[in-house]
Order: structure tokens, then sequence, then C-alpha cells
């Protein structure tokens, strides 16, 4: 079996766009790949198409030896945007070993070591605070509307959800890291963090204290910051405090200066930008995102933190695709804790896949077909391409 042709796809995904990667072969099987982030659509996928050079006419089954074949060719350049096309190209490549095999991802490295994964439902209220047209939800304009928002996921089976800090009103906005202009240089004064306490007591009150709640702060505050808004929240009993940091000793100055719960590490990529955070013991819970880094080493990844006695979480908020993919690593090792996933979505979403996942009771079947258990349909991708 040999490569023929690989070819990208950019998908309206609603909020941003959705990429995908199709490596074809001469055997007929093609394989498929969801990868990367928004922002750099063009050159993201004219990455991948620059790379193809490297592959065709190859052998796709040695996965590993190809990841390395890129990863040493780009070596000037390894992580970031670099890191994300050839995650796109080596997920695929998985999938078609996957096929060729016709054995899910996870068995083909020694899984699966369970039958279904537990998730929880991500961006709780962020993106309809945002564009609430887009996704056909009801407007957030007072805190009875965000109540509304939290029960809403538990009525659908949820056992844990994740927001970010909301602003109800008219028009209601979430925080953005300055992206929208309402900078505040990482500050995380007291009117932020009366707005974060409010939400969540809101949100606590609404559905009781068997509920799960998480907050993601991203890059929003600095460490005195994020720790001001950490230790206000401590009567809420959050599952975890999520925070985007750079720095290992930063870090764990968060973690030991407040009882909830740490997690950090969606935006590192490989076990060498890991291995210092895991040194320090500095965030409880490791998140990885399989669409960043590939397949291979967020398996590695989460390998590694198990020898830290930390747990994985997924970061997974695309299409069901990616879904797949963060499923059969959960599938593959032995420290998940929780995964992400995106309930509110575009009304296309379903369309672009062959198998659709189905949440139950706040968890959803490993997939057992071959590959990632689900093909995009490139029709409906191509209809729905992304154009801006």
């Amino acid at each position: 079996m040999k490569i023929t042709g690989i070819d990208t796809f950019a998908v309206d995904g609603g909020a941003r766009p959705w990429h995908f990667v199709a490596i074809r072969t001469d055997a007929g099987i093609t394989g498929y790949g969801e990868f990367g982030e928004s922002g750099v659509t063009h050159g993201l996928q004219g990455l991948v198409q620059d790379m193809s050079s490297w592959l065709i006419g190859k052998d796709p089954t040695p996965v590993e030896r190809l990841y390395f074949d890129l990863y040493r060719a780009y070596r000037g350049t390894p992580y970031g945007v670099t890191a994300w096309a050839i995650a796109g190209i080596e997920l695929a490549l998985w999938d078609l070993k996957g096929k060729a095999l016709g054995l899910p991802v996870h068995s083909v490295v020694g899984g699966p070591f369970r039958e279904k994964q537990r998730v929880y439902w991500s961006h709780l209220g962020t993106y309809r605070a945002r564009n609430p047209e887009l996704w056909g939800a009801k407007p957030l304009r007072t805190w009875d509307d965000v109540a509304d928002c939290a029960r809403e996921a538990v009525d659908k089976g949820y056992t844990a959800f994740k927001t970010n800090i909301l602003f109800p009103g008219d028009p209601s906005w979430a925080i953005t890291q300055g992206r929208d202009g309402k900078t505040h240089d990482q500050l995380a004064e007291s009117d932020i963090i009366n707005q974060a306490v409010k939400q969540i007591s809101v949100m606590r009150d609404a559905v009781g204290p068997e509920i799960d709640i998480c907050l993601d702060i991203n890059y929003n505050f600095k460490t005195e910051g994020a720790i001001r808004v950490a230790r206000a929240l401590e009567p809420y009993k959050l599952f975890w405090l999520e925070i985007d940091n750079q720095d290992p000793e930063a870090l764990l100055q968060l973690k030991t200066s407040t009882r909830t719960s740490i997690t950090s590490g969606e935006q590192l990529v490989t076990m060498r930008q890991y291995q210092p955070f895991f040194d320090l013991r500095a965030m409880d819970t490791v998140k990885v995102d399989v669409q960043w880094q590939g397949f291979g080493n967020a398996k590695k990844v989460a390998d590694l933190a198990e020898t830290f006695e930390l747990n994985i979480a997924p970061h997974n908020y695309n299409s069901h695709l990616s879904t797949f993919q963060s499923l059969n690593l959960c599938a593959s090792v032995s420290n998940v804790r929780i995964m992400e996933s995106d309930p509110d979505a575009i009304p296309w979403k379903d369309e672009l896949v062959t198998v659709v996942p189905e949440p139950k009771n706040s968890y959803i079947d490993i997939p057992q077909g071959p590959g990632w258990g689900t093909d995009l349909n490139e029709e409906v991708a191509k209809k729905h391409a992304w154009n801006k």
C-alpha cells in the first residue's frame, strides 16, 4: 500500500473553522485526521500540502517513523503550527493503519482500557453569550438565564460541565483574553473576581452540590490574578480551575496557593514540553490535545503522566471526528479523569461524519469500528467550506 495523495478541508464550524486531512492510497483506503486550531487556516492547510511531498509514494503503515521523518525535517520550528500540521498527517495515518488492519486505533496500540468514557459539557454558556442565534439558543440576558443554562446540561444527562467567565446582558459576552477589545491586561480586579464568584454561585445553586463544575480562565490572568480567582472560588468546590500557563514554576505557585484543583497543559505539545511541569507536580490534572500534537505524542504524554501519578483530560472541542480521536486515546491509556465535549453545535455537525457519538448519562461508548470509528463526509465538508 502506497500513499497517492493528501487533501485538506476547512469546514465552517460556527465559532471557528475545523481542519481535516485526507490521505489517499493505491489500496483504495482513505485515512482522515482532524487537527489544529483556528486563526491560521490558510497557512496551516498550506503547510500540510508542503509536507505532502515527503509522503507521496511511501508506505503509510509505519506511522511513528513517518512522524519522526516530518518532525526532523521541520526541526527548526517543531512546535506551534508546525506541530499541528504534522499532527493532521499523523492522525490520518493512524486511521489508515487501523482500517488496513480492520481494528480500532486503540486496539492497535494495546487497548481498550475501558468500554465508555465520562465526558463533560464544555463552553457551557460561552458560545451562547457571544452569539446565541448561531446556536439556536436562548440569549443570556440575566443571571436566571445562566442558571437555566446550567440546569439544561443536567437535564440532558451531564454530570459535569465547564464554563468561562460570562457577562449576561444585552448584549451578553464572555471573557476573551482581550480579543474583542475588552482587554484588562491580564488583571483580575475586584469586578472580574466578583463576576466569577457570582456566576459560579448561580450555577452551583441551580444544579446542587453533586454536579461537577469547571471554570476555564485560559490565558486571562497573570499568576497573581489567577491565585485571587482560585481562592475566591474555593467555597464552591470546583472540579477544577483550568488555566494555560507557559511557566511551570508560576503554575506551581498557583497550585500551592489554593485548595482549588488546577488543570493545565492543553497548549503544550510533546513530552519535552510537559516534563518540566511534571517534574514540579505543577498541575493536578493534565490537559492533552490529540488534535494539536497527534495521537502518538498524546499517548506518550499520558503514559509519562502515569509515572508521575497524574490523570489526563483530553482537550476536545471541534467536530465529531476529534471526539472519536480523543475517545481512542482514552481507550488506549490507564489514567483518564474525564474528557471534554461540545454539545452546542451548528446544524450540520452530525452530517459531517458517518458515525455520530451518542452521549448518554455523561458517558460516550468507546468506538469499535476500524480506524477512528467514523469517516469524514467529504461532500458535506465541501458544502460547508470555510471561506473567510
